[in-house]
């Protein structure tokens, strides 16, 4: 009796199987056609990002007011406005060939022979956390410096990395806050050495706690004479070519094709990491203030420049000289209104 059950159990089960696989054949083929007509999320085909949408950022410098009445303001100042995300601090405008250093801002800054700029760490810091990069530029129009060796170019950086970067030192002009890095501002004197000063720069990024940014200001005619060696590095990750008191600056009232050529070979023959037009902020001198010439009226600007810059991978925005300037007239203001 006990082999009888046996048996109509086993059979039971082989009854049920065959029974099953069928079932099981046809959900697994209605789950592979679901499959395949079903989009992995990875694979859906959205709209190309155009360059045309690129806004970029705003570079201004400060420290160098026109007329010497204050009006810049202070760097807590600057930043709270949200118009920038770079500003270079301007000038060390002394420094190579054996020269004590010097910080060339003008008087209602700071005076930095009483130490009286180190007011300026908290405002500093106050930008860095606001992701705002804080530069000390180097050189100027007006100045004494000079690079008279590599081994000049060599204690020319160490004192900006122990002095305004993350190395130490007794007597910091801006106390203990630390530059994100060096603009190159360099218009006068010998190409010679910069680029050695931008090869020892960027060594210290290695050694202190975050990157040693560079950045550079030449003129719009490619190559410039001053900073075409050191460009030549590949070091640099922003170039703020100056159209402005140049040869391919703007004319009012003729076609941008210089500028736009200009941008063209620059972006093609330059390694670096972004680059950005820079303008002077300013269409017309303040009282008795000589102000550089080249300015780009905001309609221009964005209809017949910004459209066609912004189609390279490489635009960073756009530099204004200076924060004074931008002050008077409010351009930076205008610029970001008309880009929204």
């Amino acid at each position: 009796m006990a082999k009888k059950t046996q048996a109509r159990t086993l059979f039971l089960l082989l009854l049920s199987l065959l029974l099953f696989l069928p079932l099981l054949k046809t959900t697994e083929a209605r789950r592979g056609c679901h499959a395949r007509h079903t989009h992995h999320p990875r694979r859906t085909h959205h709209a190309p990002r155009t360059h045309h949408t690129r806004r970029g950022g705003i570079a201004v410098y400060w420290g160098q007011d026109g007329n010497f009445n204050g009006n810049e303001g202070n760097l807590t100042a600057l930043c709270a406005t949200g118009r920038f995300a770079y500003v270079n601090i301007a000038f060390l405008d002394v420094f190579g060939n054996g020269q004590t250093p010097q910080l060339g801002l003008a008087n209602q800054h700071c005076n930095p022979a009483t130490n009286g700029c180190t007011i300026f760490s908290g405002q500093i810091r106050y930008c860095q956390r606001k992701h705002i990069k804080v530069m000390l530029s180097i050189g100027g129009l007006i100045g004494d410096y000079t690079l008279a060796s590599k081994a000049d170019a060599k204690n020319v950086s160490l004192y900006l990395w122990n002095n305004y970067l993350g190395g130490s030192s007794s007597n910091r002009p801006f106390g203990p806050a630390v530059l994100d890095g060096i603009d190159f501002y360099i218009e006068q004197g010998s190409p010679l050495y910069w680029d050695d000063l931008a090869r020892y720069l960027h060594s210290y990024s290695k050694l202190g706690k975050k990157k040693v940014y560079l950045s550079a200001a030449p003129g719009c005619v490619y190559p410039d004479f001053l900073l075409g060696n050191a460009l030549k590095t590949g070091l640099f990750d922003f170039v703020w070519i100056q159209y402005y008191d140049n040869a391919c600056e703007y004319v009012g009232g003729n076609t941008t094709t210089d500028l736009l050529n200009s941008w063209a070979v620059w972006t093609k023959s330059v390694k670096a990491r972004k680059f950005f037009v820079g303008l002077v902020a300013l269409p017309r001198p303040p009282d008795t203030d000589v102000i550089p010439s080249g300015f780009i009226p905001v309609d221009v600007l964005t209809s017949q420049v910004l459209p066609v810059v912004k189609k390279s991978r490489k635009y960073g925005g756009v530099m204004l000289w200076n924060l004074f300037y931008d002050e008077e007239d409010g351009y930076s203001t205008a610029i970001l209104s008309s880009v929204r």
